[in-house]
Order: C-alpha cells, then sequence, then structure tokens
C-alpha cells in the first residue's frame, strides 16, 4: 500500500513485517553547475510539494489519469533529489531493507535501460534502502552521477528523449520491493537497543508554459550508486509497489491546483558565496559501475550549446569550500580516516 501524507509517499508491507514501511520524500536542491567539472553533494532546501492526481481530474493531461500517482511542481532547469528512509527496527538495530527502482520517463536511472518490471538477478537494476539513503541523478560513471534537472518533456533534453527517441512518458516512476522476511530476521539478528541514526541531509505566462515536463542529466556529481550486499533471491519479487509521480511545471502549478509554486531556488553560486556547507557521503560499500547508455547522454548544457540555447540560467562555477561529511557503514566509535 502506498499512502501520502506531508508530501511524502509512504510504502509500506503490513503481510511482510509489521514495520516493513518506507517513505520517500522529494527533495528541492541546488543545481550544481553543469560545466563538467565534479561537485559534491548540494543541501536539501525542503520537500517539494506532493498532490494526488485524482484530486484534479479535469485540469490535469490525459495521459496522467490513465498512470495514477502524485504530481509534483517544478521549474525549468530546477534539480531535485529523493531521500529514501526506511521503519527502524530497535530490536534489530537497523531500518527494514527495500529494493528500490527509480526511472525517469521509463528509463531506468542505474542501468539506463527501458522499463521493465522486476528486479534484474544479472546487471543490478535497483538501489538497497540500506545503503542508499539517497539518489540524486542518472548513475553515469562508477562513483559519480549526473543530477536529475527538469526540462520541457518534447524539447529533446530529456533523458528518455535521448535513450528512446520519444517524449511519451516523463516524471519519475518508482517501484519498490521489501526483503523477504525470513532473510531479514536472518542476515540481522536481534541486538540490544540502540538509537537511531541520523539519516540524509540536514534538511513567464502560466499557460504558455509547456504543462508536462520530464527530468534531463545535468551537472556530475559525485555519488556512488552502492551493489546489494545480499543476495538476489532474499527480495520479494512477488510483492511490490510502484508509483508515478508526474512533474507539472511550476508555472502551471497554480492553474491546476489552486495553490502557489515554491519559490525558486538560489543558484550554487549565491549558495557557495554564502559559504554554506555541501556534503560528501562516506561509505564502504562497493559502488557499481556507471551505465554506458546513461554515460553516453549529452548534460542539459552540452546539448543547450548544441541547439543555441541557454537552457540554464544561472550555471556560473562554483568552488565549494565547506564540505561537512557523513559517515555511514562504520563501526560504533570508528574514526573516519581522511587525507593530510
Amino acid at each position: 500500500m502506498i499512502r501520502l501524507e506531508n508530501d511524502t509517499l509512504f510504502f509500506s508491507f503490513p503481510d511482510i513485517h509489521p514495520q516493513a514501511q518506507l517513505a520517500i520524500d522529494f527533495q528541492r536542491t541546488l543545481r550544481i553547475p553543469d560545466d563538467d567539472k565534479s561537485y559534491p553533494l548540494p543541501p536539501g532546501l525542503g520537500d517539494f510539494p506532493l498532490r494526488h492526481i485524482d484530486d484534479f481530474p479535469s485540469k490535469i493531461p490525459g495521459s496522467w489519469g490513465e498512470h495514477g500517482g502524485v504530481m509534483l511542481p517544478m521549474y525549468q532547469s530546477e534539480a531535485l533529489w529523493l531521500n529514501f528512509t526506511g521503519g527502524f527496527i530497535e530490536e534489530r538495530a537497523t531500518d527494514y531493507p527495500f529494493a528500490i527502482r527509480v526511472a525517469t520517463g521509463k528509463v531506468d536511472a542505474v542501468t539506463g535501460k527501458r522499463w521493465r518490471d522486476g528486479l534484474a538477478k544479472t546487471r543490478q537494476n535497483y538501489m538497497v534502502s540500506t545503503e542508499q539513503p539517497w539518489l540524486d541523478g542518472y548513475c553515469v560513471e562508477k562513483g559519480f552521477i549526473r543530477q536529475f534537472v527538469a526540462m520541457p518533456l518534447g524539447a529533446g533534453y530529456t533523458a528518455e528523449e535521448q535513450v528512446t527517441g520519444k517524449a511519451e512518458h516523463g516524471g519519475l516512476q518508482i517501484s519498490v520491493h521489501p526483503m523477504k522476511r525470513s532473510a531479514f530476521e536472518r542476515h540481522f539478528s536481534r541486538r540490544p537497543q540502540a538509537a537511531r541514526r541520523d539519516g540524509g541531509y540536514e534538511v513567464c505566462d502560466a499557460m504558455a508554459a509547456p504543462s508536462e515536463m520530464g527530468l534531463a542529466p545535468g551537472g556530475r556529481m559525485r555519488q556512488e550508486i552502492y551493489e546489494d550486499p545480499f543476495q538476489p533471491d532474499d527480495w520479494n519479487q512477488d510483492t511490490s509497489s510502484k508509483c508515478f509521480v508526474h512533474i507539472a511545471n511550476s508555472l502551471v502549478w497554480r492553474e491546476i491546483t489552486g495553490e502557489r509554486p515554491p519559490t525558486v531556488p538560489a543558484t550554487a553560486k549565491e549558495y557557495a558565496d554564502a559559504g554554506l556547507p555541501w556534503f560528501q557521503y562516506y561509505s564502504d560499500t562497493e559502488a557499481l559501475e556507471g551505465s554506458k547508455t546513461l554515460g553516453g547522454m549529452k548534460s542539459v548544457a552540452h546539448m543547450g550549446k548544441e541547439k543555441g540555447d541557454v537552457p540554464l540560467p544561472g550555471n556560473d562555477p562554483v568552488v565549494p569550500d565547506h564540505i561537512a561529511y557523513i559517515r555511514a557503514g562504520m563501526a560504533e566509535g570508528q574514526v573516519r580516516e581522511g587525507g593530510f
């Protein structure tokens, strides 16, 4: 079952385990410069608002009704990241694990392949929630992603159009599979009560604007997509929940919902000039190799240059000089070693 509460999607599988629950929220963030330099993780700037599309049947594009799901507003060239938080089980000192698939325009954000239901047993096409606390973009190379950036569907920039040659779906597609309870209890033994860990970061004329948006590859960022440390058969292939997250242009959000869209976020240069922190996530888990298909996509800035267009206002390079390190996968009391 999927619930929408306080701008967060909650996936729950009570038949598997009472605390088999996963929360996914969509964070507004800085769009990092699209200049082929590599940047650390930008901050979360608060949740995007999420709304049921079924609450606005006469005002949404007709194709949205077929898919169901929810919608959020994004300005053209705005960026987002996805935050994953599992239900914490104190007696085993861990979140309940899930295999999470994310696609944009039905193009898998990990493999670059067209969407097919299910978890692949050869080339991993999913992330593990206990290893992957967030996702900021497309897995283009081992240790690097290209940031999710909103662009109008049909303009040629989106990952969907670059990979499939078509502009049919847009939005994001999310599928969640819980770990089998028997596998969970085998991998995570009962332990003395432990404190909950911290997760995530600290946390024109409207009717002339295109209403449907897709996601395109933006700036290059240092982020690993981690290998699954479990066995393929540990995941429940027969039980899953899927949600289509539609993206409405912020300029038409008010026409659909009657609500004001969020304000335009600060640029990366404005943020860096203010001396605010960026982030680096540290884990010993092995990272996946990048997708050749996704790595071959053109970034928004690159394609805009070819088109003679300027799709990314405020694309000035920055030098992040205040980086906060977030550690994971380390024993209690272990000190993270660093360079001198």
